[in-house]
């Protein structure tokens, strides 16, 4: 009899690799082709003829970033596209709506989860329904609010005192601000974050909590420093997909917003015409867009990763 075990590998079904290489194609395919025909120009784009086989070039990345380089474009008589500025207003709208909305959506899952009060299945139950409300329909009503009714009246002293800072001519309000999109994408993704990091904190034991009060924490200092760090991969999970939709969002920002708080969507979205289209630039905007979210994804991530070998030992 051998000593050696013998190894026995099941034969997988064909169809099972077909399946899982259509699956990669249809995830990587169309960011490989935006990334290739960011590089052409877009005469080889619209005729589709050079394929893999064209003159690279870095003309469409210059024209995207024309306002934030150091020097003079020749193809180029006047940047009409203002990235950095656009890129500056994604990224503080982003990053500040991620952070508000998983500083308040921890604690309110919190709350859901270890407090007891009249009425809290509902609520629990009612913040998952209103996530299923699509942004659409808060279009028309959030406009209507956020350019009449949340509005300082430009005479009164810190109406006055506001357009004499920041400029202005008529009523202070939400519409045209970072404040305003950021206030309603924290409303938009804060149901679903309460939601998700409630079964997170339903994991963590609560002799962990008592054991911290019997050392003379307080229930702040329990949440900070007990439940908090048990929590990080359900946080770093909330905060790649709250940071995903603030970055990508197209709809409500461009009602919000004005020339001077557009985010990179609306950037892109302008630059298309009735008579021209750059799909060069396009591609280019596009690229520059994605790099962002994969960073910030990549540093989640490891978050996610250290949260579920946290616990691993050797055997």
């Amino acid at each position: 009899m051998s000593g050696s075990s013998d190894i026995i590998y099941e034969k997988q079904n064909p169809a099972f690799y077909a399946l899982l290489i259509a699956l990669i194609l249809m995830a990587i395919g169309p960011i490989a082709l935006m990334f290739v025909n960011s590089f052409k120009l877009d005469v080889d784009i619209i005729s589709g003829t050079s394929g893999l086989l064209f003159m690279p070039t870095i003309q469409n990345y210059e024209t995207a970033l024309c306002d934030i380089l150091w020097y003079e474009l020749d193809h180029l008589d006047f940047c009409s596209l203002k990235f950095g500025g656009a890129f500056t207003n994604s990224l503080i709208i982003a990053l500040i709506s991620t952070f508000l909305t998983l500083v308040i959506g921890c604690m309110a899952a919190y709350a859901l989860v270890r407090f007891r009060f009249m009425g809290r299945d509902t609520v629990s139950v009612t913040t998952l329904l209103v996530r299923m409300v699509p942004p659409a329909v808060l279009l028309v009503p959030v406009f209507g609010l956020w350019n009449n009714a949340f509005c300082i009246d430009k005479d009164s002293i810190i109406g006055e005192f506001i357009r004499d800072v920041f400029g202005g001519r008529g009523d202070v309000c939400l519409a045209g601000t970072h404040s305003g999109i950021i206030l309603i994408y924290v409303a938009m993704n804060l149901p679903f974050v309460i939601w998700i990091l409630q079964s997170f904190i339903v994991q963590v034991p609560r002799s962990l909590e008592e054991a911290a009060r019997v050392d003379g924490a307080t229930s702040f200092q329990v949440f900070y420093k007990v439940v908090l760090p048990l929590i990080k991969p359900g946080l770093a999970a909330a905060a790649i997909f709250t940071f995903r939709i603030a970055w990508n969002e197209y709809l409500l920002a461009s009602a919000l917003s004005d020339r001077n708080t557009k985010t990179v969507p609306i950037l892109i979205v302008n630059n298309m015409s009735e008579f021209n289209v750059e799909w060069g630039v396009i591609m280019a905007t596009g690229m520059l867009l994605a790099i962002p979210p994969i960073i910030f994804t990549l540093f989640a991530s490891r978050q996610i990763i250290t949260g579920m070998t946290a616990g691993a030992v050797k055997g």
